[in-house]
């Protein structure tokens, strides 16, 4: 059975001042509007809803039950008009995050706190991810928005600014490098690395600078996360690349030195992709702009 909104809330009207003609009033109607309404409404429960008198309309059992069932209706659709209101203003709702590890190594787990704390009904779903696998992910619709080293192929993704970090060598102070305080690739080169894995943001970018300069990276050990890399490392295996913010974690556990990269390419862009900013939900432009504030922001 199909029951029309405007009716019930004609009706409830009646029901609430016991009056068509102040129903009318109220719901901006023609009285005789207000009177077709209420017969319809009779027609399709099978029973009269009022009682009619001169004291005015009073409600038989049928429309008290009607009553009854239509404050419970108007509170649901008051609740939901609520609640996709936030939705619109951009509060409420579930976002999917892939991003790569360096990322949620670094500001963005704790960017993801401060969000939630202003808008603590959102939802989010978030996947630790290569940054080709981020690419993937949110090109086939797997996740609203990814977070990739800028150097990382988009795939025509929409791209807007988030931070930047500062990628530094990390050495056991057994290390050849471990006195200076800064080296320029292509000395680094010379030794052996310990590498990320192959489809990661850094394995690209190490092989690409190597290439540039007409090197070879050295690299028996690959590993899959920052944290085996820097425990290798700290053995005197080799040495690794890694984000300064990362290193901090690991440096006094492992007793590992931090060297400067001195190259321009080592202060590394990290940039949030999207298929389309403008076609997203409002909650995930809502994380946009509070994670792109300012271009690469530091």
């Amino acid at each position: 059975m199909r029951y029309d909104l405007l009716s019930l809330e004609v009706f409830m009207a009646v029901a609430e001042l016991g009056s068509v003609t102040n129903a009318a009033k109220r719901s901006h109607l023609a009285t005789s509007a207000v009177s077709k309404r209420v017969s319809e409404l009779e027609e399709r429960v099978g029973s009269p809803l009022f009682i009619r008198n001169a004291r005015g309309m009073e409600l038989t059992p049928a429309g008290q039950s009607l009553r009854h069932y239509g404050y419970q209706l108007t509170d649901t659709l008051k609740r939901m008009d609520e609640e996709l209101s936030e939705y619109g203003s951009g509060t409420k709702g579930h976002i999917r995050l892939h991003a790569i590890t360096s990322a949620l190594a670094q500001h963005l787990t704790l960017d993801i706190g401060d969000f939630l704390n202003r808008y603590p009904q959102i939802r989010f779903d978030i996947e630790e991810r290569t940054g080709a696998d981020v690419v993937r992910a949110v090109s086939n619709g797997k996740a609203d928005l990814g977070i990739i080293a800028e150097q990382t192929p988009m795939l025509g993704l929409e791209v807007a600014p988030y931070r930047s970090d500062d990628l530094v060598l990390a050495v056991a102070s057994e290390h050849p490098l471990a006195s200076r305080s800064s080296v320029r690739f292509s000395e680094a080169l010379n030794y052996e690395f310990i590498g990320p894995h192959v489809d990661s943001s850094m394995h690209i970018l190490l092989f690409e600078q190597a290439k540039k300069i007409g090197g070879v990276v050295r690299q028996r050990i690959r590993a899959s996360s920052f944290e085996c890399m820097c425990r290798m490392a700290s053995i005197n295996l080799g040495l690794c690349l890694i984000p300064r913010d990362v290193l901090r974690t690991y440096i006094k556990q492992f007793r590992l030195n931090a060297i400067t990269l001195d190259e321009a390419w080592a202060v590394r862009r990290l940039v949030i992709v999207s298929r389309s900013f403008d076609a997203i939900a409002p909650t995930a432009r809502a994380f946009v702009s509070h994670l792109s504030p300012h271009p690469f922001a530091r």
